[in-house]
């Protein structure tokens, strides 16, 4: 990791001094100065706190930096109150009520009601938690109203733990893990599903459903304790244990389309 070079502004409301960052240098902008506490190496910035270097942006009223040989050696941010921020270093960006944001290990974590993160084309929502490890290539969204939405799926539930893999520069999901104890829903191009926790395979092309499963497609709704969707074969089937039956609902008559199998 490059050391960063930092340039400290102390901008009044009058914005009487002005300055323009080179290549290479961090520029940290705050209304209300810095305090630096160098036996605990952090330092701190408060009132709407604007940082630009190469890799990132981020604003926030309150900014704590922590720091390793000095204050250039920046390790991590934790900033609070109105946070955004974004990167094209590592195609990121967010906002929430916290941000927490390791540089050397690149790991970032937005908490707070309506935290949003995006990468590329995923986008994660929730009003409890979103972390993601950029270098392991995992995330986790926990909390009330957690959503994720990318190109093949939708998901809403309260936990949603994620793989991702880089292809070309883009990463992509390739394991889910989702649960919720009230009910989860997963939406793909042509299924909409219920249940209380899933798993998604991307390699195997397999979504498993586990306890209150329901799973709805064109006219066909189909209820049981257990349901795989094959997404490559277009087919599906759901089971039941011992105590419970298979139910289909049915909105019309034609049976020559049907393509799963029921078990019970």
């Amino acid at each position: 990791m490059k050391k960063i070079v930092i340039i400290f502004l102390i901008l009044f409301l009058n914005h009487k001094y002005a300055y323009s960052r080179n290549i290479g240098e961090t520029e940290i902008t705050t209304e209300d100065g810095i305090e630096v506490f160098q036996e605990e190496k952090y330092y701190l910035l408060k009132k709407n706190v604007e940082i630009v270097s190469d890799e990132f942006e981020l604003n926030g009223n309150l900014v704590k930096i922590f720091f390793e040989k000095d204050l250039y050696d920046i390790q991590e941010l934790i900033a609070s109150t109105d946070v955004n921020f974004k990167s094209s270093a590592y195609n990121i960006k967010g906002k929430g009520e916290m941000l927490e944001f390791n540089i050397q290990n690149e790991k970032i974590n937005v908490t707070g009601e309506k935290s949003e993160l995006f990468l590329e084309t995923t986008e994660m929502f929730s009003d409890g938690s979103i972390a993601v490890d950029n270098l392991a290539g995992s995330f986790s969204i926990e909390g009330p109203n957690s959503k994720l939405i990318s190109d093949e799926i939708f998901i809403t539930g309260f936990m949603i733990n994620g793989i991702l893999v880089t292809n070309n520069g883009a990463r992509d999901i390739t394991n889910l893990e989702v649960e919720d104890e009230n009910i989860l829903n997963i939406i793909t191009e042509d299924t909409e599903m219920f249940s209380k926790k899933a798993f998604y395979d991307r390699e195997k092309s397999i979504i498993e459903l586990f306890d209150s499963v329901t799973i709805k497609r064109g006219s066909e709704i189909i209820t049981g304790d257990y349901g795989v969707l094959d997404t490559n074969k277009n087919s599906y089937k759901v089971s039941s244990n011992n105590s419970n039956k298979v139910k289909v609902i049915i909105s019309n008559t034609k049976w020559t389309n049907f393509n799963y199998l029921m078990m019970g």
